[in-house]
């Protein structure tokens, strides 16, 4: 009799511990599919028009910038902070070469360095950098 109970509260034990890490595991799946907020998008209107001397001749870039965040604060902080955060992208637009924007590499360094300034520049103004991305919408050189 003695076995019978053990073994009746070993089993009541081992399903409750199953119960609890079944609704501890149900508890954080919720938590990590929770729903962001989301995705915002501002083109900054009009596209970048640069020019830039490459050896012996002046190339042109014309370059389609958008971000992207969650948060509608720093939606409002780029709106707020266009003239900067324009004036940031030509300078770094104008400092290129054609050599260093010729390949994917180099378009990939230059994304990240606008996206590097524009987090900046929200941080700045907000406190915090919430931009997630920032995209190349059109890239045309001359």
């Amino acid at each position: 009799m003695v076995i019978g109970v053990l073994v009746l509260l070993l089993l009541g034990g081992g399903a409750y511990a199953l119960t609890a890490r079944s609704h501890a595991t149900k508890a954080g799946a919720e938590t990590v599919n929770a729903p962001k907020a989301p995705e915002l998008f501002l083109p900054l209107d009009p596209a970048f028009v640069v020019n830039f001397q490459d050896q012996d001749s002046t190339r042109y870039l014309q370059v389609g910038v958008t971000v992207m965040t969650h948060d509608p604060a720093a939606v409002q902080a780029m709106k707020d902070s266009d003239p900067v955060i324009r004036n940031a992208l030509v300078m770094l637009f104008s400092g290129q070469t054609y050599a260093g924007l010729s390949d994917t590499a180099g378009k990939v360094k230059l994304q990240a360095k606008a996206l590097d300034a524009v987090r900046k520049i929200v941080a700045d103004k907000t406190g915090k950098p919430d931009v997630d991305a920032l995209y190349f919408t059109s890239f045309v050189m001359q």
